[in-house]
């Protein structure tokens, strides 16, 4: 009875052991398999999306086999944006040199020689909107800046964007609306008060046709956490409370471009940006209001996921979607902010969207042996438009750069968390 006992005692214990031994080799399975996603997805940023001066290549036309610019300013920040996070969890220093030669390219579009445009970038959107300088071209290329300050100590990379934002600040920020002006004219440095080149062929134009809240990028948060001064803490907090105040029900912001409520379609990212810059305002305060709005976003962006972890580039509130394009950025995008939603406690039914955004990254990218190089190894992020009246199919380099952010932050999520 005794000895029949010991053996039963040692089977569990040797059960136990197996177990815990498995979940510790699955663990680390898991790490190495993260690890190797992230240095992939760093590499093809490095080698592939950036050019030789360090500017995004941007959009790439499939069918021509040719880059061609979009917003670069914007899509350059975000690049390095990622690889600064993809150095800081890995310590490769490759990953670091490539962010810097992004920031030198970005910090020399610093102007100069226009004295209306003093201490602006020439962040041109490009594209159908034209040589238009536009204040989220800015905004939202600026995170990439700061983290690059702080991995550097390189004061240039924290105080050009300071320059922009002091600018911005003067010259389109509109106060008792909360709002700022979106577009400067490249050449003649004028403020695009009555007309929007966002929307060039609607005659009447309101303020919310040429103004936004602007908020993608957090950039006075940083210019406040760099500076220590107080003002740019208090235009931070204005916006988050502008953004509150002109949510719609679904958590959207309906009423502003490039959200199109003439047939109540969303983007895929923008209301994401805005969800981001409140959850920096909740971090900032603990006010739950922020929280809160962020979180009815996130909400909707749930119900766009497809049970495969698809997200499309055109959602409609009535839940329909166009399935002619696929937004990977957004599938990552929202990923990272569910993410951040369970580390303030306030995410556990996003978990499963979560994971459902994981195995969509791991699945759906550009085998390493495609015959193009350029696509090779890229996060699927595909935009398909008539332009000329000829399909014009584009892989955008987003799918790649927010993914690797969202690599990052899942690989803290599954082992940081945990060992707490």
């Amino acid at each position: 009875m005794i000895r029949s006992k010991f053996i039963a005692v040692a089977i569990a214990v040797s059960l136990s052991l197996f177990a815990q031994s498995s979940a510790a080799q699955s663990a680390d399975s898991l790490k190495h398999k993260i690890l190797k996603q992230i240095g992939d997805l760093a590499d093809y940023c490095c080698a592939t999306l950036l050019d030789q001066h360090g500017e995004s290549r941007c959009d790439y036309n499939i069918t021509l086999g040719k880059w061609f610019p979009y917003e670069p300013a914007w899509h350059t920040g975000q690049i390095i944006n990622a690889l600064v996070d993809a150095y800081k969890l890995t310590g490769n220093q490759r990953f670091l040199s490539y962010a810097k030669k992004a920031g030198d390219w970005w910090c020399g579009l610093k102007i100069t020689d226009n004295p209306r445009l003093q201490g602006l970038i020439m962040a041109v959107h490009g594209d159908y909107v034209g040589d238009f300088i536009v204040f989220s071209t800015i905004s939202d290329g600026t995170p990439g800046l700061f983290k690059l300050y702080g991995a550097t100590g390189d004061k240039k990379y924290a105080d050009i964007p300071i320059e922009a934002g002091k600018w911005l600040l003067k010259n389109t920020f509109i106060p008792d609306r909360g709002m700022f002006y979106d577009a400067i004219n490249a050449k003649t440095g004028e403020v695009m008060k009555q007309h929007s080149p966002f929307w060039p062929n609607k005659k009447n134009q309101t303020l919310e046709d040429v103004a936004r809240p602007n908020n993608e990028g957090s950039l006075f948060l940083d210019m406040y956490l760099y500076t220590k001064n107080e003002k740019y803490k208090k235009i931070f907090l204005e916006i988050c409370n502008s953004l509150v105040e002109k949510q719609g029900p679904q958590g959207l912001w309906m009423q502003f471009t490039p959200n199109n409520i003439a047939d109540s379609s969303f983007h895929p990212r923008f209301n994401l940006w805005y969800a981001e810059s409140l959850l920096n305002g909740y971090e900032l305060t603990h006010e739950t209001k922020y929280l809160e709005a962020a979180k009815r976003t996130l909400e909707t962006y749930q119900k766009a996921q497809q049970e495969d972890g698809t997200i499309y580039y055109k959602n409609y509130l009535d839940g329909r979607f166009d399935k002619g394009s696929v937004a990977g950025s957004a599938v990552a995008f929202a990923g990272l902010l569910w993410i951040r939603m369970v580390k303030y406690g306030a995410g556990e039914e996003f978990k499963a969207s979560i994971e459902k955004s994981y195995k969509w990254i791991s699945k759906n990218h550009f085998s390493y042996d495609h015959p193009d190089k350029n696509l090779r190894g890229g996060v699927i992020d595909l935009n398909v438009r008539n332009k000329g009246g000829k399909l014009w199919i584009t892989q955008r380099d987003l799918g790649t750069i927010f993914s690797l952010r969202f690599l990052v932050d899942y690989y803290k999520y599954e082992f940081e968390r945990k060992s707490e």
